[in-house]
């Protein structure tokens, strides 16, 4: 009977998450097959953190250049040309695709390139052929969500973006959550002139207070027109454009309006509910710690169950299922205090609770923030500021909470991150010695306590 099956493991989906999986199921003796009907790697190298970041990097530069000159520099006849950009960031992410494919080939995995739908537990219906698997594994990852509102046809979300023929004159990114302003820092810093649209209180929902105050004043001070309270009705297509008609009763017209308005998990037409599978009201699908599904022999990993979406949490989701189901090491992901990054201008890095949630699990809590000039810009006259901050608790002294707005934060926090998921005290933090002259040396330098902000806006 043990070949009852095709296969032993079927995964539907090959980003990073669905690939892990694969190699490694496959490395413990599984026979394994995975399918993906888009190119290989999903969003985070297609459409997501990896063009995402090459296009901060080219967006940044023109800072770089006008900083030049604070350092002595004269540049000249600097110019930006858009398709080559689009050019060499397509070749490299082609080059990223041939990367997983080779990862795929090399560990025994078959690929089939066609669309999955589940028949029923053990059977996946990929290009009109039915294929069954002892264990069906779901990475299909998030998309992007769109508003229905008239003339929503006439926007385009992240995916879009990356593709675009020329760069607009004129962009509204509609959203306040890390990756709108990931983009409105992108377009701003290609030249475009950007309006940012949110309808809450505050930039970055769900991030700490002064994390959420900081960027929001300091993406004002690079140009970037930010108003919330404010959100999009209607968009007709005009000779000369889009006009938005806002909430506020206002008007605006751009060239691109892009929506940054939240992923939904992409279980679209996976035929989950017929066979049993749970999902919640978004369509996220249900899971326990091992990340299996309400069906016994069928799981999920990644952003298609909304834990933390993540492609470091997918990874080790993949690699903890593979332990689990083939390798003998039952293992479940600790989704407590992962670090994260938001790659806005300047960027974001948080690892733990928020100042608001210590206060909520906690209680009374001890803050060290602070906030100061990057020592590049002394000799720049450009403005602006880091911000960076520990959360204590006050009777066991450990630090609950790490954030920094600033050059190189993601970099920073990373390893702040270990010491926080090690449970490290104010204390360690203090016997540490800095590394001089860094902004990092700042988070083991704070001596004096600050006063609590008033409870944050939503």
């Amino acid at each position: 009977m043990a070949n009852a099956y095709d296969y032993d493991l079927y995964v539907i989906g090959a980003g990073s998450g669905g690939v892990r999986a694969s190699r490694i199921s496959a490395g413990f003796g599984a026979r394994v097959a995975v399918a993906e009907d888009r190119p290989l790697g999903g969003t985070c190298v297609n459409v997501g953190c990896v063009p995402k970041k090459l296009f901060v990097y080219s967006s940044h530069t023109a800072e770089d250049i006008e900083d030049a000159a604070g350092y002595g520099w004269t540049v000249e006849g600097v110019k930006f040309h858009w398709p080559t950009l689009i050019a060499n960031k397509n070749k490299e992410i082609e080059r990223l695709n041939g990367i997983y494919r080779k990862l795929l080939d090399n560990a025994g995995v078959d690929l089939h390139e066609a669309r999955a739908t589940l028949v029923d537990a053990h059977t996946v219906d990929v290009g009109g052929r039915q294929v069954t698997a002892e264990t069906i594994l779901i990475a299909t990852g998030g998309w992007p969500y769109l508003p229905d509102i008239p003339g929503v046809e006439h926007a385009i979300t992240s995916n879009e973006a990356f593709f675009l023929d020329d760069l607009p004159k004129r962009v509204a990114v509609i959203g306040g959550g890390y990756i709108a302003v990931e983009f409105a820092g992108i377009f701003n810093g290609m030249g475009s002139k950007v309006t940012q649209l949110y309808r809450g209180e505050q930039i970055l929902r769900g991030f700490d207070a002064d994390v959420r105050h900081t960027l929001a004043e300091e993406i004002r001070k690079k140009g970037i027109d930010l108003r919330c309270h404010v959100n999009v009705m209607r968009i007709d297509k005009t000779d000369t454009g889009l006009t938005l008609h806002l909430t506020d009763d206002s008007m605006l017209e751009v060239d691109t309006v892009m929506f940054a308005t939240g992923r939904v998990p992409n279980t679209k037409d996976l035929n989950l509910h017929d066979i049993g599978v749970a999902t919640d009201e978004k369509g996220a699908i249900l899971v326990d710690e091992f990340s299996k599904t309400s069906v016994d022999n069928i799981y999920a990993i990644g952003d298609v169950t909304d834990r933390i979406a993540l492609t470091p949490v997918a990874i080790m989701e993949g690699m903890a299922f593979a332990r689990t189901l083939y390798g003998g090491m039952p293992t479940a992901v600790d989704h407590a205090n992962v670090p994260s990054a938001v790659f806005s201008q300047p960027p974001v890095g948080s690892v733990g609770l928020t100042e608001e949630e210590a206060r909520a699990e906690h209680g009374d809590v001890h803050i060290y923030r602070s906030t100061f000039t990057p020592m590049k810009h002394t000799m720049t006259g450009r403005g602006e500021k880091t911000m960076m901050k520990l959360i204590v608790e006050p009777k066991s002294d450990r630090v609950l909470g790490a954030h920094m707005v600033g050059p190189d934060a993601g970099e920073i926090i990373q390893g702040i991150g270990i010491a926080v998921k090690i449970g490290a005290t104010k204390a360690q933090f203090d016997a540490t010695i800095g590394i001089h002259p860094t902004a990092a040396e700042e988070f083991v330098t704070m001596r004096d306590r600050v006063e609590p902000l008033a409870e944050a806006a939503e």
